[in-house]
């Protein structure tokens, strides 16, 4: 395991002292949490951003569902006939 000293603002120092001792654990163990918690988001965020950019070049590429198919096809759903869900350029 790492050490890394990290300067704190008085008041988020005070805050985690106050959290540390009221969850029963060390400020290390809060902020090798926080810092987890806080990486995973970032790599969900990443994550969805890639997405978004594909989706914005499919896009731009004519590769899309008309919306009036895609209302069509919800519709359906729950119904004897429940439809598929429809295909790009049907």
């Amino acid at each position: 395991m790492g050490v890394t000293t990290v300067r704190l603002q008085q008041e988020v120092e005070e805050g985690l002292e106050a959290l540390a001792y009221k969850l029963d654990r060390s400020k290390g163990w809060v902020i090798n949490q926080a810092i987890a918690e806080y990486l995973e988001r970032q790599e969900l965020e990443q994550s969805r951003w890639q997405e978004t950019l594909a989706a914005m070049e499919a896009v731009a590429q004519g590769k899309i569902v008309p919306a009036d198919e895609v209302h069509d096809w919800l519709r359906s759903w729950g119904g004897d006939d429940e439809r598929d869900p429809p295909k790009i350029g049907e």
